[in-house]
């Protein structure tokens, strides 16, 4: 089948990318060096031609609930749009455990995204996930001045974005399914530990400092609202195992 990849250049689309290759898809990734525009929608219409799934795992680096909000609103409008006109029959979207309970900041984007998708005429499928092991990696570069990382107190469930990938491409060749069950990591950590350990498997040296977030945004980082409950699926790769193969 030929299958569209959104965001087919991130953390978890070059994985996506691959792994539908690797079944034998024919993969269209839907990026700025093909000539697609997911936020204006410039490109979508030619790059959608014959397609029958996308996979939406476009994301943007930002903390405003109105950047988050107005990025994902135009990408999933541009999507839904360009793909009703091209006769596309499943859109398959990544999202994230616990936002509904958790509308605030990036997430309030990821709300905004499932309720398009949801009152959409194209039939879907939403996968939500935990955060990546690749995150610890993110937040340690984003949040280090020095030798000295900031990191948020958090609980993680973190999970290999391979393995998204793996049940994303599942989805994407299969019927629509709506609201599929939560995919998370075997196990819960806390950020600032998952940081540590991590820079020590890449040798790196300095102070790691948890600090709590506040308001409601970051009261749900450490409440255990960003991790699975009772009937969600679960991955295999724990963080140790994915830190040791970034090891220098």
């Amino acid at each position: 089948m030929k299958i569209a990849v959104a965001g087919g250049t991130g953390t978890v689309g070059t994985h996506v990318v691959d792994v539908a290759r690797e079944r034998g898809h024919d993969v269209v990734v839907l990026s700025r060096s093909a000539g697609v525009d997911l936020v204006d929608g410039t490109g979508l219409s030619d790059a959608l031609a014959g397609v029958d799934a996308v996979v939406d795992v476009a994301s943007t680096q930002t903390v405003s609930a109105k950047e988050s909000t107005a990025f994902f609103s135009a990408v999933t409008r541009n999507l839904l749009s360009a793909e009703i006109d091209a006769g596309v029959g499943h859109h398959v979207a990544l999202s994230i455990v616990g936002i509904d309970k958790a509308p605030h900041s990036y997430y309030a984007g990821k709300v905004a995204q499932e309720n398009m998708i949801r009152s959409g005429s194209v039939p879907w499928t939403i996968l939500r996930a935990t955060q990546f092991h690749e995150f610890a990696a993110q937040i340690r570069a984003r949040a280090s001045f020095g030798p000295v990382s900031i990191v948020p107190k958090m609980v993680s469930q973190p999970i290999a974005a391979r393995e998204v990938a793996e049940r994303l491409i599942d989805l994407a060749e299969h019927s629509p399914a709506g609201r599929v069950a939560d995919l998370g990591g075997p196990r819960q950590e806390r950020m600032a530990e998952m940081v540590r350990r991590y820079a020590r498997a890449i040798g790196a040296r300095g102070l790691v400092l948890e600090v709590s977030i506040p308001g409601a945004y970051g009261r749900a980082m450490r409440d255990g609202t960003l991790v699975t409950t009772t009937g969600s699926d679960h991955g295999f790769q724990t963080f140790d195992q994915w830190s040791a193969t970034q090891a220098r």
